[in-house]
């Protein structure tokens, strides 16, 4: 037998030995999920990193998750939602309020002043979910978790005190109730998507946003404006996220892999979802206390000026609520109570 011949056997077989591997590592099932923030971010890094590493590793590889972040295959943020239900990716995590009006039940824990703490927000909003909301207004989506992030902050080119302070200034909101709320305090509200934040802050469109500490770090957002005004007590506003799978993707699932996926997510995911977000405020915060900049920290007494202020966008919210045929009362009182048992 030549050297030619040997040479070409033992590279024919290790051709089909490497496609026989590739074809026992390929996933039976490949998903493709996709995401606004850059991958080194929180919630892409620390929450559904650790979600889909879970998924793929008790699936026993069967169930690939393909990540996607910064908007890589395309779109814009709010069109996120749209990409699953259209099944041009098939999961997404997304803030709520980015498809403003929509899910109008998911805003009970965007009124300002009402949430205390993203873990039991977080376990509150997910049984609110699981219970109807869900399926009164996510039928069309399979729900897979639902959390909020820890305390909203100012982040402005002048320090803020008071509400007064905000007269004249434009200042960015993440969702409805949060511009509501704005605009009830005398600010201009400027909606837009938090990616866009850093750029709108450098050309002067906004002279301020309302985002938690967690995010600043990624947008680099103490870098742009030196004053930041915290609250004592409850939150100035949170915001709600969802991680959504394509509904017939999930179905052609067998059961055992769905239930893999029901598996690692629901309410402890929920709840590890929000605890992580906020804890991840104080790295953000340092950054901001390591660059000298000015942080207000208001107290319980001038925090209560604030919430006094801003309550009528609860009698706003239960009007529109009660138009849509929803007793927006109800929901506040449930979102409370369960908030308050967790």
């Amino acid at each position: 037998m030549t050297f030619h011949t040997i040479f070409h056997r033992t590279l024919g077989g290790a051709v089909a030995a490497l496609a026989m591997s590739s074809v026992a590592w390929a996933a039976d099932y490949s998903f493709n999920l996709q995401s606004f923030l850059p991958a080194q971010a929180t919630i892409p890094s620390k929450i559904i990193d650790v979600w889909a590493d879970n998924v793929e590793e008790a699936s026993d590889g069967r169930i690939e998750i393909n990540r996607y972040a910064a908007m890589q295959l395309g779109g814009k943020p709010p069109e996120l939602i749209d990409q699953v239900l259209d099944g041009v990716i098939d999961i997404t995590w997304n803030v709520v309020g980015y498809t403003p009006g929509r899910y109008p039940s998911t805003e009970v824990f965007e009124l300002p002043f009402l949430v205390n703490d993203a873990g039991p927000a977080s376990a509150a909003f997910w049984k609110m979910l699981e219970g109807d909301i869900a399926e009164r207004e996510f039928g069309n989506l399979k729900v897979l978790g639902g959390w909020v992030h820890g305390p909203g902050v100012i982040h402005a080119n002048k320090a803020v005190t008071v509400p007064s302070d905000f007269n004249g200034m434009k200042i960015r909101g993440a969702s409805r109730q949060v511009n509501a709320m704005l605009n009830e305090l005398g600010a201009t509200p400027v909606g837009m998507p938090v990616p866009a934040v850093p750029e709108a802050l450098s050309k002067g469109v906004i002279d301020g946003t309302t985002i938690p500490w967690e995010v600043t770090k990624a947008l680099k957002v103490p870098e742009l404006v030196e004053h930041h005004t915290e609250f004592t007590g409850p939150m100035l506003y949170t915001v709600t996220f969802v991680l959504v799978m394509n509904k017939d993707k999930f179905a052609a699932l067998p059961a055992d892999l769905q239930a893999v996926i029901e598996d690692n997510s629901g309410l402890e995911f929920s709840i590890f979802a929000g605890t992580t977000q906020q804890a991840y405020d104080t790295p953000g915060r340092d950054v901001a206390v390591g660059r000298g900049n000015d942080i207000i920290t208001l107290d319980a007494a001038q925090s209560a000026v604030w919430a006094e202020a801003a309550q009528p966008v609860y009698g706003a919210w239960i009007a529109e609520m009660t138009g849509r045929g929803l007793d927006g009362q109800a929901m506040i009182d449930q979102a409370t109570a369960l908030m308050n048992a967790n």
